[in-house]
């Protein structure tokens, strides 16, 4: 077992920067990153991006330095490398998530301004605030579960008509599709039989929309739903954070910088 790190040469943000990563599993690399201190917002789905002028005390840390070809090729080799499109950003993967249908799956949480291919689009759900800074959550009865609305695309929709009937019908909300800014999407990989979705129709498109108003009216018009209601920041963690998607809502609406 081992953590490895390649020389501070990738440039961003004004910065350079290392990739840390294990040969092993992630719950040593997090273990790892805790003992020195690095924040968790620095994970990027599989490996941990750290500042050139932190490289050293990593390294001394325990850290092997290891070139950047040969540290892809051992997190290729681990099985720990999360997929994803140029530019995309990985924020986390949540293994043997179980659903109500008995189902389970790990489950890729990934950050991006680009909209996921549609014919892969098995469902959307859309991350709606207010003016003031509030949250809109509904209550799914099927799940007994709280969170921004969303569900199942159906026969001959696009995914925005998807994601914009779904927060019609669970909260009574209107929007253009102009509101909808796209921010990421969730990867489903099976690890037991049955399921809605399928292999090459895995993922779950994910939205932001930014509202002018502050709490306007809602009004759930189906029974899935049973409540949805605006909550503040505070309230909205009481409520979703313990839930596999957590860390891309908490990533999509509270960015943090180091």
């Amino acid at each position: 077992m081992a953590i490895l790190i390649d020389p501070p040469r990738f440039e961003a943000h004004g910065r350079r920067w290392s990739h840390l990563v294990s040969d092993t599993s992630l719950e040593e690399l997090h273990a790892f990153a805790r003992g020195c201190g690095i924040p968790a917002r620095g994970f990027e789905g599989d490996h941990y991006d750290i500042p050139e002028e932190r490289y050293a005390a990593v390294v001394a840390a325990g850290a092997r330095p290891t070139p950047p070809r040969d540290l892809l090729r051992a997190l290729v080799a681990s099985g720990l490398r999360m997929q994803k499109r140029r530019g995309d950003t990985g924020v986390a993967r949540v293994r043997e998530v179980r659903f109500p249908d008995g189902t389970t799956a790990d489950v890729d949480l990934i950050r991006s301004a680009r909209e996921a291919a549609p014919a892969r689009v098995f469902a959307a759900m859309v991350f709606v605030r207010d003016a003031a800074g509030d949250h809109l959550v509904v209550h799914s009865v099927r799940r007994d579960q709280w969170g921004p609305p969303g569900g199942w695309r159906e026969p001959g929709e696009s995914v925005r008509q998807n994601a914009l009937r779904e927060l019609h019908e669970e909260s009574g909300l209107v929007l253009h599709d102009s509101a909808l800014a796209p921010v990421g999407y969730e990867r489903f990989h099976r690890r037991s039989a049955g399921g809605l979705w399928r292999e090459g129709q895995d993922l779950m498109q994910l939205y932001r929309a930014d509202l002018p108003a502050v709490r306007p009216r809602l009004r759930r018009t189906l029974d899935d739903v049973d409540v949805c209601r605006w909550v503040t920041w505070p309230e909205l963690e009481g409520l979703c954070s313990r839930d596999f998607y957590w860390p891309i809502l908490e990533a999509v609406l509270r960015p943090r910088a180091w």
